[in-house]
């Protein structure tokens, strides 16, 4: 066990770049490398070589390793995953596809949703039936099993899912299915009810699904990494991050893969929260944007939003139910195809588009000069002169701008009329607009207003575009904090021990069973503790929440429940905080509702360690000192619609309390901030760079 060694690496694999940070007690180096795709761990190790040759450390110094990683994540979008076999319930063999009744657009008669991960013909059916209570109301079919598993053993799967009806009440069949199977096959089994043990079907079974699909490739990849680190001089520990933003063993994240999907963007929300608390800011956005995608998360009292699912591979943008449910806990946000290597093209009806598809780092945007010609917004960025050729990623990559040119003006300018630079801020402004309204999207449906919150800016082409983003958004503040670049990773590094247990079992609160509530929640606690303990020896914290609804509603609403043994009287004050939790939810008091039986679905157990606290910043929008920059460059100004002399200032050359007036850019290895003509960037007491609007006046202030 380890907690808190004073010398730590954080690893976040990206779909273009793969971060590395070491904290070597307290002082951070770290470094950008392309993604290799063929052999992800690559970078990995040739990112530690950099980061420790820096910090005068070796390899065998390593104390701890945190990873992150979109492998996952893109084996379910590029469909890249095992041949799997699922088993189900008689009678459930087409849930996946059929889904539910919902539709994302009811009037819509060709609407194109994923299709599932395992086709029919790989379905397989066996009798037997778990009620929704836990009772078994009939028999497991063990002689079908039994002759099931020859045949799949004779058919080669690579892995196999299995999801009876209702076994989040009952494991019982699911377990005995899996003692069965594994007689004949020697391919890793995957149990819903130990994946996603959550009321609902559908979304239990594609879960499942996407755990088997994933899981040979991960352990593989896993395996593989964990050998090669040895191999360096790195006899450390291995953890992984998850979609919940806490930190579990290897062995957990090899057997439970799906939970990976979103580690990436978690690392860099637990980034955001961090530095949140650091100046004290109760509301955030936070805006993450790298090489392949953009993220938005909202931040409030220092805690990302979290939920019980989300969707992967959606095929409408923002359109909820027009994706693959993956039923886990998971730090919510929108995510969008908004990268420095996302593709821009035309559509039929002469428009500027930008996105899904991205050119990665194999080949990589066109001026990479690594063999991409199509146009990407890292080579619009290019064009309009916020990036310098010969500094990009600390020189490391030499940047042709003439490459950029050919590749814009060929896709872009050329069909529609338009001169490279003013195509490149066609596209500039396509894909600022869209993370805009996924910005906006994302408020509103959590019934939020973004534009009185301070924006969080990181990643290596988020400070390209933070400025920008907050005008269209109202926004006044934005902070790029130091690291900003490899955020996510010096995110990990942040992460608590901690994960989170969930299981469905319905008890309505006109039968209250105390005893029934406290065992589940013991069985939950127990799960989450056995996890966090494979990490850490410290004092663990419990967060305990119910998610409920009126009895006969169709969703839940989550419901803070203290962390102590119920008693039967203790019915009457849960109803109280789901009726309080009921009307702040949905912004108005509950009206004639009383007469209602009120029941808990899903109970959550969320055990973590606490990390250190941040040591505590003030803001300062104002600064003491103006900054006017050495050197000059003309860059696109967006607000004249024209290349505008802008002041190129070093980040290292900046003491708190330096204020540079925009139009300029800070520059630094791993990004560069814009700031755009109507902010002014003021350097805060901890390094960061705070993006204030001219003009602005802070709450109760006379400046």
């Amino acid at each position: 066990m380890t907690s808190h060694p004073q010398i730590r690496l954080g690893a976040d694999i990206g779909g273009t770049f793969t971060d590395i940070v070491l904290d070597v007690r307290g002082r951070l180096f770290s470094t950008k490398l392309l993604t290799t795709y063929a052999a992800p761990e690559q970078a990995i190790l040739d990112g530690i070589a950099v980061v420790t040759r820096e910090a005068g450390v070796t390899p065998a110094d390593l104390g701890l390793v945190i990873h992150g990683t979109t492998l996952a994540t893109n084996a379910l979008i590029e469909r890249r995953g095992a041949r799997v076999a699922f088993v189900t319930t008689e009678g459930f063999r087409d849930v996946i596809e059929m889904r539910t009744e919902n539709r994302f657009d009811q009037y819509d008669l060709s609407l194109r949703l994923p299709p599932p991960l395992v086709p029919r013909e790989d379905r397989f059916t066996v009798a037997g039936r778990i009620g929704a209570r836990g009772d078994e109301m009939l028999a497991l079919d063990e002689a079908a099993l039994d002759a099931l598993g020859d045949v799949l053993a004779q058919r080669g799967f690579g892995a196999i899912a299995i999801g009876f009806i209702h076994a989040y009440a009952n494991p019982g069949h699911e377990r005995r299915a899996r003692e069965i199977l594994s007689r004949k096959v020697g391919v890793p089994i995957s149990l819903s009810s130990e994946v996603s043990p959550q009321m609902r079907e559908f979304e239990r079974f594609n879960t499942v699904c996407a755990n088997a699909y994933v899981r040979p490739q991960m352990a593989d990849y896993l395996g593989r990494f964990q050998v090669r680190l040895k191999e360096a001089g790195a006899e450390c520990p291995i953890f992984m991050i998850h979609s919940g933003g806490g930190l579990v063993s290897l062995e957990t994240a090899a057997e439970f893969p799906v939970r990976l999907i979103e580690s990436g963007p978690a690392g860099g929300a637990i980034f955001a929260a961090d530095i949140a608390r650091r100046f004290d800011l109760g509301k955030v956005v936070s805006y993450d944007m790298g090489g392949t995608t953009a993220k938005i998360c909202l931040i409030e009292g220092f805690q990302p939003r979290t939920a019980r699912s989300f969707e992967v591979a959606r095929t409408t943008r923002f359109c909820k139910g027009s994706g693959m449910p993956i039923s886990i806990p998971v730090i919510e946000m929108i995510e969008i195809g908004a990268g420095g290597g996302s593709i821009a093209w035309v559509d039929a009806m002469g428009r500027i588009q930008t996105g899904p598809e991205s050119a990665g780092s194999e080949p990589g945007p066109a001026c990479y000069q690594r063999g991409g010609t199509r146009p990407t917004i890292t080579d619009a960025d290019l064009l309009l002169a916020k990036l310098d050729p010969d500094a990009f990623a600390g020189g490391a990559i030499t940047l042709s701008a003439a490459k950029a040119e050919a590749a814009v003006a060929a896709a872009i300018g050329d069909r529609l009329g338009l001169a490279p630079v003013a195509a490149a801020f066609g596209i500039g402004e396509v894909v600022d607009e869209n993370m805009a309204n996924a910005a906006r999207v994302h408020a509103v449906e959590n019934g939020k207003d973004i534009a009185d919150g301070v924006m969080i800016a990181f990643g290596g082409a988020a400070p390209l575009h933070a400025a920008r983003l907050c005008e269209k958004l109202g926004i006044d503040l934005c902070l790029i904090p130091a690291g900003a670049g490899v955020g996510s990773a010096i995110g990990f590094l942040k992460a608590p021990f901690g994960y989170e247990a969930v299981g469905s079992r319905p008890i309505r609160l006109s039968a209250f069973d105390a005893a029934a509530l406290n065992a589940q929640l013991a069985d939950l606690r127990g799960t989450a503790e056995r996890f966090v303990r494979a990490g850490t020896a410290a004092s663990l914290t419990v967060e305990v929440v119910a998610y409920m609804r009126y009895v006969g509603q169709g969703w839940e609403i989550p419901v803070s429940l203290p962390d102590r043994p119920f008693r039967n009287e203790d019915s009457g004050r849960i109803r109280d905080a789901f009726r309080s939790r009921y009307a702040q939810f949905f912004g108005r008091p509950i009206d004639g509702l009383d007469d209602l039986d009120v029941e808990i679905v899903t109970l959550s157990v969320k055990v973590q360690d606490e990390p250190p606290g941040p040591r505590r910043e003030s803001l300062d929008p104002v600064g003491s000192r103006a900054v006017a920059g050495t050197t000059r460059r003309a860059v696109f100004d967006p607000a004249s619609g024209e290349p505008r002399e802008s002041a190129i200032v070093a980040r290292d050359s900046l003491s708190a309390g330096d204020r540079i007036a925009g139009p300029a850019v800070i520059m630094e290895r791993e990004t560069s901030t814009v700031v755009t003509s109507p902010f002014d960037a003021v350097i805060q007491g901890d390094g960061s760079i705070c993006l204030v609007r001219k003009g602005f006046r802070a709450k109760g202030s006379d400046q």
